[in-house]
């Protein structure tokens, strides 16, 4: 990156030069160490400062019952069809990897 002055990359970043003024790539430099004075003293917030409650919540609702023989029923049946898939790509991998040995030994 170059700087409208043409200085390369780092002069930017440099520190100003403490005996010119206006030695920093802004025109800032040469006025010496500012002390830190601490943060802005703020005035404290009036006492009523917070918004009002217009609306309360309603209260929670009831949840319906569940059906635990059905979700049961459900879970077995997805375990089920869970494996049945497992046992199906079992099989293909298996039969792929015959295919692939059979191939190099033959």
């Amino acid at each position: 990156m170059t700087t409208d002055d043409g200085a390369g990359d780092d002069a930017y970043w440099r520190r100003p030069d403490p005996d010119v003024l206006g030695g920093g790539p802004d025109g800032s430099g040469g006025a010496g160490p500012v002390g830190y004075s601490g943060p802005p003293v703020g005035a404290p917030p009036p006492p009523g400062w917070r918004p009002p409650v217009v609306v309360n919540p309603a209260p929670p609702g009831t949840l319906p019952p569940q059906d635990l023989a059905a979700l049961d029923s459900e879970e077995r049946n997805a375990r089920t069809v869970t494996y049945g898939v497992g046992m199906i790509a079992a099989a293909v991998m298996i039969i792929l990897t015959c295919l692939l040995c059979s191939r190099l030994v033959f």
